[in-house]
């Protein structure tokens, strides 16, 4: 984690990680503070969605547009900001021991151009305090889950993640724009050839959208209607298969396996081969000689 330097009153320090899906920068901070604590969130130039992920303390924290007035809505679970490029947005708390919070930066205009979502302007205009929403809250844990995850499998996973709560975000609940409903055979061989001929390394959504001449969203609505299988769910079953010939063809080690399959380590692999196929990779490699 990056900590940051001159910190206000009463904010004894301050750490961050992040990571970029689909040119949304998603950032999860840690603060630590003790007493009454105001500050300017960063990244007012960007478009933001923030959700507290954790409070200790007595009180709660409050998103405030100007530092001198209080949030004009009451304190309810779940609770998430919405507030567009260019405006400022500060936190204000009192007694709150240790915060967790994270926010997703990005330009509104690519964004909703990669994601395909229409007549979303009146929405992305209009700052939003502690607003309440299940669906995007529960993309937003997965998307917590997912930040430092070393798998390459998780760089589509996140871009699927971000997808679905910005449309979710600026769409709401209405029907979603029509779309081709699956792949058509060359979209499909041209999916599956470049996911292949790529393993185990990263490939982003946007690359795998482009080839087929579709949005993000469409895309991934057609692969999965396609294959059976999300994009990123896809590719790690097809490193799980190549790591199966590896095991079967070569005396490499679980470690050797790891990584030229793209996983962080052994323990990984193992993790995530029994998961998949209900057998850790050694007990699946000594059934298959005896």
């Amino acid at each position: 984690m990056a900590n940051h330097i001159a910190l206000p009153e009463n904010l004894l320090d301050v750490a961050s990680v992040g990571r970029t899906w689909n040119g949304v920068d998603v950032e999860i901070t840690e603060f630590f503070g003790s007493g009454r604590v105001l500050h300017k969130l960063a990244h007012a130039d960007q478009t933001r969605l923030g959700m507290m992920l954790d409070e200790v303390g007595e009180g709660r924290s409050e998103p405030r547009l100007r530092s001198n007035t209080p949030c004009p809505v009451d304190y309810k679970p779940r609770q998430m900001h919405y507030t567009p490029a260019g405006m400022e947005l500060w936190g204000y708390s009192e007694h709150i021991r240790y915060a967790r919070d994270i926010n997703l930066c990005f330009d509104i205009d690519a964004l909703g151009e990669r994601c395909d979502i229409e007549g979303w302007r009146g929405l992305a205009d209009t700052p939003r305090l502690r607003f309440n929403d299940d669906g995007i809250f529960a993309l937003i844990n997965l998307l917590v889950d997912a930040v430092q995850d070393p798998d390459p499998s998780a760089q589509l996973y996140g871009d699927a993640l971000v997808t679905a709560i910005a449309i979710r975000l600026y769409r709401g609940s209405q029907s979603p724009v029509k779309g081709p409903t699956r792949l058509s055979p060359l979209q499909l061989n041209d999916a599956l050839g470049f996911l292949e001929a790529n393993l185990p390394s990263k490939v982003d959504l946007a690359t795998l959208a482009k080839l087929a001449g579709l949005s993000q969203s469409h895309y991934h609505r057609a692969f999965k209607a396609s294959t059976g299988l999300a994009p990123y769910a896809w590719q790690l079953q097809a490193r799980i298969e190549r790591s199966k010939a590896l095991l079967l063809d070569t005396s490499g080690s679980l470690e050797d396996v790891a990584e030229a399959t793209g996983f962080a380590d052994a323990v990984h692999f193992g993790r995530t081969f029994r998961k998949l196929t209900g057998a850790t990779p050694a007990a699946w490699r000594r059934d298959r000689f005896n």
